[in-house]
């Protein structure tokens, strides 16, 4: 029982974490589009990567978004 208390807990905990990073991480992304020296299918992509993230943060989905945002991240090598 104490195992499930302390789980819901830290589940309660990281949400707003998650939530917080998402914005961040957009920026991050925004700004290294700027200088970025991808190809125009890698760009594209990570435009694309960079809205999904945006619209699974605005409808809640965190975790989706965080490692959505992760690979966006990744292709322009930002961390």
């Amino acid at each position: 029982m104490k195992y499930l208390a302390l789980t819901a807990a830290l589940a309660l905990l990281a949400a707003p974490v998650s939530a917080s990073q998402c914005p961040m991480d957009m920026a991050k992304i925004d700004e290294a589009m700027q200088t970025a020296s991808l190809s125009e299918a890698e760009m594209a992509e990570v435009k694309d990567l960079r809205a999904k993230g945006e619209e699974l943060h605005k409808s809640g989905d965190h975790a989706a978004s965080v490692e959505t945002l992760a690979k966006a991240k990744e292709m322009l090598g930002v961390e």
